[in-house]
Formats: C-alpha cells, structure tokens, sequence
C-alpha cells in the first residue's frame, strides 16, 4: 500500500506520458461538434492538459489564436502554437484570468488529485461568458457498469491504468463541481463511441445515439462562465 501511494506523488512527468499525450479521435470530433453548435470561433482558446496538441488540428478553423497547457511539452506539439508549462496538481497557469474565450480539457481532469481545485482553475481562465468544456471517461457506460460489478473498479480505472488515472468521477460529480465553479448551462453530451464488452469492437454509433449514456466510452461536459449580469 505505502509503495502504491509513494508512486502516485513520484515523477508527475512520467504520469503524464503514461497516456502518450493524445485520446482517441472520437473525443476530439465531440468537442469539436459542440464548439460549432456553440457558434463560439474567432477568440482565444487555451487547451489545459494539451499533450501534443491534437485538439488544436480538430478545432483550428473557429479560433484565432491557441494556447496549450501541460506539465510536458510533447515533441508533437504544434511549434507555432504557444505553451505553458505547469504541474496541474500543484500549480496555477501562468496566464492572466479570463484570457480565454474557451477553456477546454480533454481527458485530464480523470490524472488529477484535485478536481475542484482543476475547474477553478479552469473557471478562472475563462472571459464571463466564454465557455468551459471537459471531458472524461463515462463511469455510466454499460462497459464501465458491468467491469464494475465484476472487477470491483470502472472500466478506466483498472490496475494496468494506475497512476495515470487517480480520479473516476460520475456525471453527477461533474456537474456538481461546474455549478459550484460559477458555470451556467451546464450540460452533457456523449461520445457516441462505445466497446462492445469482452470485444476490441464499437457500437453502431447509429445505435449509440439511441442509448448514448449507455453505449459511450466519454462524456463531455460544457457551460458558461457566469457573468455580474448573471
């Protein structure tokens, strides 16, 4: 137990490199769709847990100008893009508060030790008005329910992902923390991209549409900073 918990706290690099910077396409292609539903282009975004930056080739054509953030700056990372390097356990971005006109995290906040502390963060970063946008793994997919009940962890939380995921968090729990964050309309949204269980396949996302909570490996969850008007 005391090597278990000495190794989460050693070499929060090497942490961060267990995921190898990127999430699956999938992710990427949700929170692009939700950023052209928004009509939200033209400002700053600031992608906070960055890795190499592959969010930034998906969503391009709606911003002006992209900050990445991250305790490691991958080799992959786009040279002409700007990067700030923090420990987002521990520390605080070293960029001005509400700089951005949207903050998104893509599959991050799932390696913290801290959530709230990370939404603030997040928060903190944001225009009143701009958006926030996180994702995670879906602890309330049929795959993630059913690896429950049988190995006693959700599916994203076995052994073989340990340390690189400390924190499960539920949809409830999500939304919790973005309201207590100071967000409004709040809502979330699916991947439409599922394991079938005990295969390497996917759902039809045709099907996945009709049962998304279920048939869902992420989520997505987006809302808007509040403002003094609010």
């Amino acid at each position: 137990m005391t090597t278990m918990v000495a190794q989460v706290g050693l070499d929060v690099e090497s942490r961060a490199r267990q995921s190898l910077g990127s999430s699956d396409s999938s992710i990427y292609r949700m929170v692009a769709e939700v950023l052209k539903e928004s009509d939200e282009g033209g400002g700053v975004l600031v992608d906070v847990g960055c890795g190499t930056g592959q969010l930034w080739s998906q969503v391009a054509q709606y911003f002006a100008h992209y900050i990445g953030v991250d305790v490691v700056r991958y080799e992959a990372f786009p040279t002409e893009a700007e990067f700030h390097q923090v420990d987002l356990d521990t520390g605080r971005a070293s960029l001005p508060s509400e700089c951005a006109d949207v903050v998104a995290s893509v599959e991050t906040i799932e390696h913290l030790e801290n959530p709230r502390a990370f939404f603030r963060e997040l928060v903190r970063l944001a225009k009143p008005g701009g958006w926030v946008i996180v994702t995670t793994p879906n602890q309330l997919s049929l795959l993630s329910l059913l690896t429950l009940v049988i190995k006693k962890r959700f599916a994203s939380f076995q052994d073989v992902h340990y340390p690189a995921h400390l924190t499960a968090l539920l949809e409830v729990d999500l939304k919790r923390i973005a309201t207590e964050s100071g967000l409004r309309e709040v809502s979330v949204t699916y991947s439409l991209q599922g394991r079938l269980v005990l295969t390497p396949w996917h759902y039809p996302r045709s099907l996945a549409r009709l049962f998304p909570r279920a048939l869902s490996d992420n989520l997505l969850l987006v809302g808007r900073k509040a403002t003094k008007s609010d």
